[in-house]
């Protein structure tokens, strides 16, 4: 099912003319996003089009040459990351990322390691046992044992545990089964439905055009494309490079 937008919603975070250097490589050329409250908006484009280091940009683990980030009022872009995660943008690196030695409720619980609301913890528990309930039956059991996808849902659930105002989700179905796949962009849709914001790459472009309500694809460090999700699935352009029309 095609997400539908909210009638208007306002602009959560912004990304202004963000350019990153590796060395003398520019990956990142100077471009502009808007997040609207509770939307998914999805950066798609080819491995190497710079997606992942826009994501570790915004979460503070790469400082930008130029540009800013804002996340309401706030400026993000210089701020250390655990200072940027106290201010609701939490990442999901690809990868996963879990601490594998330590158990499944452990890793959970760092997710949370930032709140001060300590008695709505428990329940965020509950929720993202709800969502993963897998996680509620192996959470004694070492991150290290759960499968390629379970481990993805546990980096996802510690994500959610820092209640964010924005999630970043960097390539969560990469190396996945397709059944798994389908059940993750699931998740992402029922997370999303909680009126939480969600800024989503994908090199699984139909995907993740499905379910977002606005979209930008990305080429060579450039913004080359932005529309709403569908009209992107249906471009053109986007039909001849990423989905084989």
């Amino acid at each position: 099912m095609t997400a539908t937008a909210n009638s208007n919603p306002a602009t959560i975070l912004q990304v202004r003319d963000l350019a990153v250097s590796y060395g003398h490589i520019e990956a990142v050329k100077g471009i502009e996003l808007d997040l609207k409250q509770g939307e998914i908006t999805a950066l798609v484009g080819a491995n190497g089009a710079g997606k992942s280091t826009t994501l570790l940009a915004i979460s503070g683990l790469l400082k930008p040459q130029r540009g800013q980030v804002l996340l309401g009022q706030q400026d993000l872009t210089r701020l250390a990351p655990h200072k940027i995660v106290q201010s609701g943008v939490v990442q999901v690196a690809e990868g996963r990322a879990t601490l594998t030695t330590l158990s499944v409720a452990e890793n959970l619980a760092l997710g949370a390691y930032t709140r001060q609301d300590k008695e709505n913890i428990a329940k965020d528990l509950d929720w993202v046992y709800s969502l993963f309930p897998v996680l509620r039956r192996r959470k004694d059991g070492l991150a290290g044992n759960l499968s390629g996808g379970e481990q993805q849902m546990l980096a996802i659930g510690r994500a959610l545990m820092a209640k964010p105002r924005v999630l970043l989700l960097d390539e969560p179905s990469m190396g996945l089964a397709p059944l798994l796949v389908q059940e993750i962009f699931r998740i992402v849709e029922e997370i999303n439905r909680t009126g939480l914001t969600i800024l989503l790459v994908e090199q699984n472009v139909r995907q993740a055009l499905r379910i977002a309500q606005h979209g930008y694809v990305l080429e060579n460090g450039k913004i080359v494309l932005a529309d709403s999700g569908s009209n992107l699935l249906n471009n053109p352009k986007v039909l001849e490079a990423y989905l084989g029309g």
